[in-house]
């Protein structure tokens, strides 16, 4: 929307300079951006008597600017003022008239964006300082927007007011997002507070930053400004667990900080200290970490020999990064070589797949190529004999920005109907930077990523968090010495518990898949062989005990059999837990206990019908969907539709519900759809879903037999398990109470507006059916191109 004054801005910018040497006119449409901050640039440059005028407002500008000195009431300088005045109406603040006059109303307005940017009372007095001018010219915003983080906004203000007057620090924005910018600031804050002087503070992590962070280490019980500037980069990093919870900033390390410390140096592989130690501080500033820190894993282009794999193995690494194969006319000879797997495998250690044909310029990015290189690597993977459920992490190689990702996101789409189309044997992973692995994870659901860490300069892994989904992550890369046989090697983190490679080849019951197959076979044979009730309810029971076989669980479901789940115990069977699967289509880690749990709820009380709810929601995606309602309730967003679209079933971002939660309780539903309508038995369901062609179509067959097909039946069906009367007050109260323990006082759903609530189920409704689309979708893109490139 055309704004008035902005338009009035441009209009006079234009008149007034069009005859200027070097200026460029900007386009009179009333709506602020760059290219008007870039006219009005250079109009202040003209006015402070450059010639060379340029979009920057670079040091020339800047020292032209100081000499001059603050514009204040007087300036006899008439459009420079005026040139502050449309600046203020492009930030969206008032200035009064443009008339080159330094009024009240002008003062005013200056006052209040050098409120918003978090400079102290001492500076508001209608004064523009250079470094507030330079500001002022930026696209940068001052008030907290939709989507950010307020205690992010607090760290920007505090930067701000406190370092305003340092003499290579300038003003950032305070608008709640966590950027590059921001995080160099925090660096070049830490430099000053080291004692580093004002003109070496460059905000790069040099060895004056690391001998500052090694001489504070912080615990609980400390405070002070070490303590603002630990919490600022803490809450810089975003949630460090599945539960969504963000540290505080503030000058005090309490118990609380010391809890998320914990946590996060859980998530980042570091040691568990609860303390701001050296590793600690790294890890929170540069994509790296502390790159001398002791890892288990490892890459390199060169050829892994017998000796070389022990001589790893005597060094603590337990995983080596290998590539499947090389594009045509490379003379790396990168790939794997034969004899190679043996000799890794031999020394005690496991191989990790990696795909780069290429993959260092946006060009090499389209859904084609992406489709070409996930059938290419399935053949030599498969060639390889690497196992089902083996990730394959496919590579990019170059510092892709923001606006590259839809090419990349395209590519990485083709690889994964690549894999698909050839019976989902294998998984695709995302190597990358930060930014990288986290849009291709939160648009394609790739469920692993392998971080370019060691590449800082980046822009990529810049004021971006570790992605959620991380499972390697480069740290350094130097010569491993090996005598007269030294190597290049890259020393890689790994977070325990996420994809470490393949231990083996060519082993048909290597696959968690298969194992968990096997287990709930073994599981289905005891409740036959018990010879008492049904054993597919039998089955369920068994597989949820014991965390979902508690007293609230069977005063909702019913009574569990205790005397069959001691008999299969004593049979040698342990929790389904335990036996925690890799999905054969989305990659996501599946939890046996919570997909039999949604099975049980389904299989007990029935499918409700659209429109409608029961007890079974609460075992499944409904109480799932509550939890998740209760996380946005807590957030600083306040418009959950984006939030559903930034967090929801995203395997990039902590979330509590998360892509697995949402197969887990869609496979339980379509199980229990099949065995109430007999002829089957869990087992065969089970193979139908996970080997079978099943995991392909399961949320097209919930969206269909759960919603009946419809979308705003997915909404209305949501809205009447959350928010809906039900004939059920025993639900009705659990429901209640539930939402009492997850939302604050007032953001219970019956206290929102229909709006909000709308927005909360329409991003559900749209994280399902984007989940509908996307093979089918990119497939018909793929299929598209082929046929543009006969013609």
């Amino acid at each position: 929307m055309a704004d008035e004054m902005v338009l009035q801005a441009q209009k006079w910018v234009n008149s007034t300079y069009k005859n200027v040497s070097g200026y460029n006119p900007v386009t009179e449409n009333g709506k602020t951006g760059w290219n008007t901050m870039y006219s009005l640039t250079r109009a202040l440059q003209y006015e402070l008597g450059i010639t060379a005028l340029s979009n920057a407002f670079g040091p020339t500008t800047l020292s032209r600017l100081q000499a001059k000195g603050a514009i204040k009431v007087g300036e006899s300088n008439k459009n420079i003022v005026k040139i502050i005045q449309c600046g203020m109406y492009c930030k969206g603040y008032s200035a009064g008239a443009i008339d080159g006059e330094m009024s009240q109303a002008t003062q005013t307005g200056i006052n209040t964006m050098m409120r918003d940017m978090g400079l102290s009372a001492t500076y508001l007095n209608g004064t523009v300082r250079p470094k507030v001018f330079k500001a002022l010219l930026t696209m940068d915003a001052y008030i907290f927007q939709s989507g950010g983080l307020e205690q992010i906004r607090f760290i920007q203000q505090w930067l701000n007011g406190r370092y305003f007057e340092k003499s290579t620090f300038y003003i950032g924005p305070c608008d709640g997002f966590f950027s590059r910018d921001v995080q160099q600031a925090l660096m070049k804050a830490i430099q000053y507070e080291s004692g580093i002087p004002e003109d070496q503070a460059t905000g790069v992590f040099g060895p004056g930053t690391v001998a500052g962070l090694k001489a504070h280490t912080l615990s609980e019980g400390d405070s002070g400004t070490w303590v603002q500037l630990f919490t600022g980069a803490c809450v810089a990093n975003g949630p460090s667990n599945t539960s969504g919870d963000i540290a505080t900033f503030g000058n005090k390390f309490d118990a609380d900080l010391t809890d998320w410390v914990r946590k996060f140096q859980s998530f980042s592989a570091i040691g568990v200290t609860g303390k701001a130690d050296f590793d600690t501080w790294a890890q929170l500033l540069v994509s790296y970490g502390n790159p001398d820190r002791k890892v288990n894993a490892c890459d390199t282009r060169f050829t892994i020999t017998p000796q070389r794999a022990e001589a790893l193995y005597r060094e603590g690494y337990r995983a080596v990064g290998r590539y499947l194969d090389e594009p045509p006319g490379s003379t790396l000879n990168k790939e794997i070589q034969p004899g190679e797997l043996e000799a890794i495998f031999s020394a005690g250690l496991n191989v990790i797949p990696i795909w780069q044909y290429d993959a260092r310029s946006l060009a090499d990015f389209k859904y084609s190529n992406g489709y070409l290189h996930g059938s290419l690597a399935h053949g030599r993977a498969a060639g390889y004999g690497f196992n089902r459920g083996t990730v394959i992490y496919f590579a990019v190689d170059y510092d892709a920005t923001s606006a590259d990702m839809d090419l990349i996101i395209d590519y990485f789409a083709g690889v994964n109907d690549a894999l698909k189309s050839n019976g989902s044997k294998y998984i695709a992973g995302v190597y990358g930077s930060r930014n990288v692995c986290a849009s291709v994870s939160g648009a394609t659901y790739v469920p692993y990523a392998y971080v370019s860490g060691m590449s800082y300069g980046f822009s990529g892994n810049l004021g971006f968090p570790l992605p959620q989904n991380w499972a390697f992550n480069q740290i350094k890369e130097f010569t491993f010495p090996n005598g007269s046989d030294s190597f290049g090697l890259d020393a890689v983190a790994h977070r325990p518990g996420a994809d470490f490679g393949q231990e083996s080849v060519n082993d048909p019951d290597g696959s968690s898949v298969d194992e968990f197959i096997a287990y709930a076979q073994k599981v289905y044979d005891a409740a036959v062989s018990y010879g008492k009730g049904d054993p597919n309810e039998l089955s369920l029971q068994f597989m949820r005990w014991n965390k979902y076989t508690d007293t609230r669980w069977r005063t909702l479901f019913g009574e569990v059999d205790d005397a069959f789940i001691s008999y299969a115990t004593a049979r040698g069977l342990d929790q389904a837990r335990k036996h925690a699967y890799t999905d054969p289509s989305m990659g996501a880690l599946v939890n046996p206990d919570h997909l039999a749990a949604s099975a049980s709820g389904y299989f007990l009380k029935g499918n409700a019908g659209v429109g409608k709810a029961n007890r079974a929601e609460l075992a499944s995606w409904g109480g799932d969907l509550l939890t998740f309602y209760g996380e946005w309730s807590r957030s600083d967003n306040a418009s959950p539709l984006d939030f559903c679209r930034k967090t929801l079933c995203r395997p990039d971002v902590a979330s509590t519900f998360a892509l697995g939660d949402l197969i887990e309780d869609i496979d339980g539903f379509l199980i229990a759809e099949r065995l109430k309508n007999g002829n089957t038995n869990i087992v065969q369901e089970l193979r139908r879903i996970l080997i079978g062609t099943g995991h392909l179509t399961r949320f097209s067959d919930f969206k269909l037999y759960r919603f009946g097909g419809v979308t705003s039946n997915i909404r209305g069906t949501a809205k009447a398990f959350l928010e809906d009367q039900i004939d059920d007050t025993l639900l009705s109260s659990t429901r209640t109470l539930l939402i009492h323990r997850n939302c604050p006082v007032g953001k219970e759903p019956w206290n929102e507006s229909d709006s909000v609530m709308s927005e909360f189920y329409t991003g559900f409704a749209e994280t399902l059916q984007r989940l509908i689309d996307q093979q089918v979708a990119r497939r018909a893109k793929f299929l598209a191109a082929q046929e543009a490139e006969k013609k």
